[in-house]
């Protein structure tokens, strides 16, 4: 446990960050994963939606840091790659 005030403080801002880029990357991994399904089915309208959206929440991810910003850019390429070839 803590033995300071500002230690106590920083341990609960901790829990607080880890629950919240945890949460993140949890709708990260849903939404990649539902493009990875309309991409198997072949769904190129749904795919194209679903890849804005992906992008979008990868991007945030990566600002906010909870993802390395390379990561999200070779997701982002990889996919792409697949939804334009459908």
């Amino acid at each position: 446990m803590a033995n300071h005030k500002s230690a106590a403080k920083r341990a609960k801002q901790d829990v607080k960050k880890a629950e919240r880029n945890s949460r993140t990357k949890k709708t990260v991994r849903t939404f990649e994963k539902k493009l990875r399904t309309a991409i198997s089915e072949n769904d190129k309208s749904a795919a194209e939606t679903l890849l804005v959206s992906y992008t979008s929440k990868l991007d945030k991810a990566a600002s906010k840091g909870v993802i390395h910003r390379n990561q999200a850019s070779r997701k982002t390429s990889r996919l792409m790659k697949q939804v334009s070839a459908l």
